[in-house]
């Protein structure tokens, strides 16, 4: 085995494919929505041809909405482009044991053309691109991502006949912290802290949270690309688990009106020779010239990059004063009312973004935060004072409030442009205007309730 647990070099897994312990290699990768897409091949198969080659998929692929239908407006793929075929090619470093489905590995996927240029707007790709770019001067990006969820008793596919209303959550009170309550849910929860750990992450431990049901499940910081990969493991193994035990979990932004699901991401800066580059002990709150450029870059481009933040229209409702989501474009030390957290020292020494919620395409996330910062340390932009007290009600610029709002700045704003490229900028674009449109032509229970019989 590899150096962590659950990790395949190519040679440790053809010897289980030999020995006829793994049977199917799933080879996969992050769409626009965030979900893990791929298909599941012969792993014999996969050892003679895969693994060097690669394997089809339809284009179109990311140029679908959330159902998977079929929409107008992408460039990369439409009927009249005939809906031809990319490539996924495995990037055998990502190589894993998948414990919770039996003789299964996985293993991730860059998109190519059929000429073995890059999909540029394939989520993994826009980061590998901002990655670049960091190491153009010597960087590199640690990242944590820290996702929420909401446990439910009910299965999903009950949960689909009920229209997801009537649900039962897995706690009947607030549990946050609370270790009785949530040990009802621990034959789950530990089971996918045992499966993750056997899928090569390395899990931190986990702790309720503030709504009904709700739960945190934390993992080790690594290098930004390492992180995001893993966070797609996670969220799609953490469903599948939860599904053998009959029960369903949801990562949407905002489940109901009480506390949404965050995701915050924790990003730090090293120099490539492993140099703590943001953190200096002798300026003011332990914080380097090249740590306030970073914050003050994402502090400047909040509010035009929030598309990639909050890519949804339910992520918007989670932006309730007092609630422990942000509404200010501000920051502060150790203070959870800000857009940014800054903690640490040393190597450890990070800023958390805690605008993503649950629903967030971490790909795109972290990539619009190291855009940011660069843009920050490119122009040595001078940092604001930080917000002192609480952010609710101060006089900060606040976060876009809709995915309407969001999708305008993405489109307006020239740093978009010029760090993501044209192409990207209009794909994503192209995917918030769908959105928008059909939720402009849904009709809501809201709407039934309040106008069948009074208006």
């Amino acid at each position: 085995m590899s150096n962590r647990t659950g990790m395949l070099s190519t040679d440790e897994l053809n010897a289980l494919i030999d020995r006829g312990e793994i049977d199917t290699v799933i080879v996969a990768f992050t769409d626009m929505q965030g979900r893990l897409i791929g298909k599941r091949v012969a792993a014999r198969f996969f050892k003679d041809e895969i693994s060097a080659h690669g394997a089809e998929c339809c284009n179109y692929l990311l140029a679908v909405d959330v159902e998977m239908n079929t929409v107008d407006g992408y460039r990369i793929s439409s009927w009249e482009k005939g809906y031809g075929d990319m490539a996924m090619i495995p990037d055998l470093d990502t190589l894993r044991l998948v414990p919770w489905i039996p003789g299964t590995a996985m293993v991730i996927a860059d998109l190519t053309w059929l000429d073995e240029a890059p999909v540029r707007p394939s989520p993994r790709e826009i980061l590998k691109a901002q990655l670049a770019r960091l190491a153009e001067r010597g960087l590199d990006a640690f990242v944590g991502t820290e996702l929420e969820f909401i446990v439910f008793d009910d299965s999903y596919r009950d949960a689909w006949k009920k229209k997801y209303t009537g649900l039962t959550a897995s706690s009947d009170y607030n549990i946050d912290y609370a270790i009785l309550a949530s040990t009802r849910m621990e034959p789950l929860l530990r089971d996918i802290r045992v499966g993750m750990e056997g899928a090569g992450l390395y899990c931190e431990g986990v702790k309720g949270e503030c709504n009904l049901g709700q739960q945190e499940i934390a993992f080790k910081y690594d290098q930004a690309l390492v992180t995001c990969d893993n966070h797609s493991i996670y969220k799609n193994g953490a469903k599948e688990i939860a599904d053998k035990h009959g029960k369903s979990l949801t990562f949407m932004a905002k489940f109901n009106e009480r506390e949404g699901n965050s995701c915050h991401i924790h990003i730090s800066l090293r120099g490539t020779d492993g140099s703590a580059v943001l953190s200096d002990p002798d300026a003011e709150h332990g914080m380097s010239a090249m740590f306030r450029h970073f914050m003050a870059g994402q502090l400047k481009t909040m509010r035009e990059l929030t598309l990639f933040f909050a890519p949804n229209i339910n992520s918007y409702k989670r932006y309730v004063e007092g609630s422990f989501a942000p509404t200010a474009v501000a920051w502060g030390l150790d203070n959870r009312t800000c857009s940014l957290r800054v903690v640490g020292h040393g190597l450890g020494m990070r800023v958390e973004n805690r605008v993503p919620g649950g629903d967030v395409n971490q790909y795109l996330a972290v990539a619009a935060l190291i855009a940011g910062g660069l843009y920050g340390i490119e122009h040595e932009l001078e940092l604001e004072p930080m917000l002192e007290g609480s952010a609710y009600g101060s006089a900060a610029p606040t976060v876009p409030t809709t995915l309407r709002e969001a999708a305008a700045l993405f489109g307006e704003s020239a740093i978009a442009r010029e760090a993501f490229g044209d192409d990207v900028v209009e794909h994503y674009l192209n995917n918030a205007r769908i959105e928008v449109a059909a939720y402009d032509a849904a009709v809501t229970d809201w709407e039934r309730v309040r106008g069948f019989e009074r208006f």
